[in-house]
C-alpha cells in the first residue's frame, strides 16, 4: 500500500503586495518549503484560490485549510510554529513613523511626470499614480478602523480619479495626514488596546496601527523604486533608521 503524500504548504500571492512578500520571506527564514502561486499572473492559481473560498491575498493553505496572512502571528498559529515575532513599537512611535511615511510619499508623488505616471509597473497592473494613492488610502482605512469603521479588503483596490495629477494626490494625502494628527490628538486610549473590525477578524487597534504603518511604509519604498527606475532620485529618501522597528520585508518588490 502506498503512503499518502503529505499535504504541501501553498502561498497564494501577487507581485507588489507588501504582506505577500513579508509572508514568503518569513516562511523562508523559518526553513519552511512552500509552493509559490502568483494569482495575478496565473489563472489556474486564481481559480485554486477561489476554490478555497478566499478572495484576497496573501493566503497560506495546507490540506484544504487556509489562513489570511495580514498578521504573521496568524501564520504562526496556523502552522503551529514555535517562534515569535518582534514586539510592536508603542502606538505613539507608530504614529510618528506613519506620519513621516505620509509626508515622504506626498513629496515623492510630486516628482513624477509624463505618461509613465499612469502606466503599469513591472509584473503587476499597478501604476505610480495608483500606488501613491494606495499609500494614503491604507492610512485612511487605518484611521477609519479606529472609529469602528470596518477595514474591508475591497478598499485596497480603490484608485484615484483619472484626472488627478501628482499634485492632486499629494494634496489629498496631506488631508489624510491631517486626519491622522486629529485622531491621535483626540484618542482616549493611547494604548490602543481596544478591538476594531477587519476583514480578517476583530483585532486590537494597536495591531491594526502597526500593520497600517509598515504597510504604508513598504509601498512608499516601492514608490521610491518607481522613481529610481525612471532615473529620478527621491527627495530626502526614507532611511533604515526612519523605519526602524517596523516589520518590513527585506526586499522592496517581489519579481
Amino acid at each position: 500500500m502506498e503512503k499518502a503524500t503529505p499535504a504541501r504548504i501553498k502561498v497564494f500571492w501577487q507581485p507588489g503586495c507588501s504582506s505577500c512578500l513579508r509572508t514568503k520571506e518569513f516562511l523562508a527564514s523559518q526553513g519552511i518549503k512552500f509552493e509559490s502561486i502568483d494569482v495575478h499572473n496565473d489563472p489556474q492559481g486564481r481559480a485554486e484560490l477561489a476554490a478555497l473560498g478566499a478572495r484576497s491575498v496573501p493566503v497560506v493553505a495546507l490540506g484544504g485549510r487556509y489562513t489570511f496572512c495580514q498578521s504573521i502571528n496568524d501564520v504562526i498559529r496556523f502552522l503551529d510554529l514555535k517562534t515569535k515575532t518582534i514586539e510592536p513599537l508603542p502606538p505613539a512611535e507608530l504614529v510618528k513613523r506613519l506620519d513621516l511615511v505620509l509626508e515622504s510619499n506626498a513629496r515623492y508623488v510630486q516628482q513624477f511626470s509624463g505618461k509613465s505616471f499612469r502606466e503599469p509597473f513591472r509584473n503587476r497592473n499597478r501604476t505610480p499614480a495608483g500606488l501613491a494613492f494606495h499609500v494614503f488610502r491604507v492610512a485612511e482605512m487605518g484611521i477609519e478602523a479606529a472609529h469602528q469603521i470596518e477595514l474591508r479588503f475591497e478598499g485596497f483596490d480603490d484608485l484615484p480619479p483619472e484626472n488627478w495629477t501628482p499634485e492632486d494626490i499629494a494634496r489629498w494625502g496631506e488631508s489624510v495626514r491631517d486626519r491622522l494628527h486629529a485622531w491621535w490628538a483626540s484618542e482616549r486610549d493611547p494604548t490602543l488596546s481596544y478591538e476594531v473590525p477587519t476583514y480578517y477578524g476583530r483585532r486590537s487597534m494597536h495591531e491594526v496601527l502597526e500593520r497600517t504603518a509598515w504597510h504604508s511604509a513598504q509601498h512608499t519604498r516601492q514608490v521610491m523604486l518607481m522613481l529610481q527606475s525612471e532615473d529620478v532620485a527621491p527627495k530626502r529618501p526614507l532611511t533604515a533608521q526612519d523605519l526602524a522597528g517596523l516589520p518590513l520585508p527585506d526586499e522592496v518588490w517581489d519579481r
